[in-house]
């Protein structure tokens, strides 16, 4: 049996540098983020820096005292530490540097990394998600950083003057107090970056280094040290030159020429992302999985369980549950694996993943949806997600009650998700319509660096609304950086099906069911409704209830940025202005198909995609 080493806690952070209002006063701010860590909290000021302080929520997935933060160690008493993630990789780097810890959790290994090479190796060492604030007072610094793809949220607020302030979520810091006359902006923390500020005697900072650390197209620094040595290179067979005999088997970064067998691109892809699931199996709550039945529409998420999010689709979610559930076996869990759907009785969904749970032999639940329940939520989903953005609140709403259930009729806690498929294997239907493999490369790269805005944003606030901490394999550095090296042509659709490769690379293994494995995508919102009326249609009757039609013709005038162009749309902004007036700049723009005219997100505006009741 594998026993796991504890991961920090999921959390909720918030920190202050140079607050120019008693800090009791703004310390009523970070109680708006308690959801992520309804456990325990504390609010711990800095010592010679009376205006500064560090606010944490505890959701205890591991030992409570250790889990507590600001994390500080004995041997570095002038580094504070208040971070959100998990690293995966901090026992090998804990052997590797022979470092000493002093407590049981993995983000003491950033202090160690930090005190021993400086910031910027210390963020390109993390195989991991986190977002952290790091106070140096011994050289009056502080430190911010982010994961590559922004899993893990954060914003910052940084006033005219040297104000920081630092959350979670945007609503932690929306009514902060400030010697501005205009609010200062608040705005996402850039994804794969780290920021260096000076700290003045003041408490005030000044920004002297904002510099990306890593991209998901590049191979991470960490894979050198990683534990993991799986990888093939392509067979010289297949070439004129033989490869290198420098080269190791679990380099990513071969050569074109020597990588690209198809069998051996296959073989890698199923060995990096059983190795992305089971590196995040690293927790002592128990295991579950929300499980949709598409094969694409809905995305997964496991609680550490698997849970499917309105996105990424029922194929997505099956091979992250199956695989949970065959390593799962493997490791000699005490429990069986939990797996969830929701939808109507009769939905696509519902029966979809009825058989794929009956297949890997997980203990299924089933979350009825009522579309009325839905519309009901739709004021607190748009709270909690912080964005109006119309394809990210209808996938949420769907996920928040599947989340809401979780939270109240089970123990699972921890949540895998199929969060991230789509966007790095091509899975969305406009990719049938794209120009050139080249072009649809990029396409999928813009979409990996947006996840932030959309999908795992949407992850991110449905689970930690209720408490619950997300996990995602498909988002994997060395898997994503792996993928995304292929050639463009391996990964567009083909035979009239998207994410081709991945189900190729699955094939014959009995994982989960063939029809599972290869069938179409479809529209979420056919997916968790009946065939009578789907999600969307009970969507678009209410919102022609709450918006009529001279609303919608003065839409430009009312909200000149990101104008809705829908009463849906509207109707979204209408409700996101009343939570959080005049920051419509927290979205740039929709989630849109590209390539294809079109007004609505929704999968039903590409022709390839025609809503089939009978599936």
């Amino acid at each position: 049996m594998v026993v796991f080493p504890p991961l920090a806690d999921m959390c909720g952070i918030w920190a202050l540098f140079g607050s120019d209002d008693c800090l009791s006063t703004q310390c009523t701010s970070a109680m708006k983020i308690a959801h992520r860590g309804p456990d325990a909290f504390r609010f711990e000021n800095v010592n010679s820096f009376t205006n500064c302080c560090f606010g944490f929520h505890q959701l205890a997935i591991v030992d409570r005292l250790y889990g507590m933060q600001p994390l500080r160690v004995k041997t570095f008493p002038f580094l504070w530490l208040c971070y959100n993630g998990e690293i995966y990789n901090h026992l090998q780097l804990k052997e590797k540097f022979e470092f000493e810890y002093q407590t049981k959790v993995d983000g003491e290994i950033l202090l160690h990394l930090y005190e021993r090479f400086g910031i910027e190796k210390m963020v390109t060492l993390l195989d991991g998600v986190f977002a952290f604030v790091l106070l140096d007072t011994a050289n009056r610094k502080v430190c911010l950083g982010r994961d590559t793809l922004g899993v893990r949220p954060m914003f910052r607020m940084l006033t005219d003057d040297g104000f920081l302030a630092v959350c979670s979520e945007a609503k932690g810091l929306t009514e902060i107090t400030h010697s501005m006359a205009s609010p200062p902006e608040i705005a996402p923390f850039p994804p794969g970056h780290f920021e260096v500020f000076t700290l003045k005697s003041s408490g005030k900072v000044e920004s002297v280094q904002l510099k990306r650390f890593h991209s998901c197209t590049d191979e991470p620094k960490h894979a050198v040290h990683d534990s993991f040595r799986g990888l093939l290179s392509g067979s010289p067979a297949h070439y004129s030159v033989a490869p290198p005999t420098t080269m190791q088997p679990h380099n990513i970064a071969l050569p074109t020429q020597y990588r690209f067998d198809l069998e051996t691109v296959k073989s890698n892809i199923r060995l990096l992302f059983e190795n992305a699931v089971r590196k995040r199996l690293m927790a002592h709550r128990r295991i579950g999985c929300l499980l949709s039945g598409k094969s694409v529409g809905v995305h997964t998420c496991v609680v550490v369980m698997v849970t499917t999010s309105p996105s990424t689709g029922g194929l997505d979610s099956s091979l992250v549950a199956a695989t949970l559930v065959k390593l799962g076996k493997e490791d000699e869990l005490k429990y069986p694996v939990q797996t969830f759907s929701i939808g109507t009785e009769d939905s696509p969904d519902i029966l979809a993943a009825r058989k794929v749970a009956a297949h890997i032999g997980s203990e299924h639940h089933e979350v009825n949806f009522n579309p009325e329940e839905g519309i009901r939520a739709i004021q607190e989903v748009i709270y909690h997600l912080e964005t109006y953005d119309v394809s990210s609140i209808r996938a949420s709403i769907v996920m928040y009650l599947v989340c809401k259930y979780i939270r109240e009729k089970t123990d699972s806690v921890v949540i895998f998700s199929g969060e991230g498929s789509d966007e790095l294997t091509q899975g969305y239907s406009y990719f049938h319509k794209g120009p050139s493999p080249e072009a649809a490369a990029e396409e999928s790269e813009r979409l990996m660096r947006e996840l932030y805005l959309f999908d795992v944003l949407r992850a991110d606030r449905t689970t930690a609304a209720h408490g619950l901490e997300l996990r995602v394999p498909f988002l994997d550095h060395r898997l994503c950086a792996y993928y995304l090296s292929l050639p463009g042509e391996m990964r567009t659709p083909k035979d009239g099906v998207e994410k081709h490769l991945l189900r190729e690379s699955f094939k014959g293994l009995n994982l989960i069911p063939d029809d599972i494995l290869w069938r179409r995508k479809v529209p979420f919102s056919d997916g968790v409704t009946s065939n009578k009326k789907s999600w969307f249609s009970y969507l678009q009757d209410h919102v022609e209830t709450e918006v009529n039609d001279s609303q919608l013709e003065s839409a430009a005038k009312v909200f000149p940025h990101c104008t809705p162009k829908t009463k849906e749309a509207y109707y979204y902004r209408q409700v996101f202005e009343k939570y959080y007036p005049g920051r419509a700049g927290w979205l740039s723009h929709y989630w849109m198909p590209w390539w294809i005219k079109a007004t609505d997100p929704s999968a039903r505006t590409v022709s390839i995609c025609t809503p089939n009741k009978d599936q």
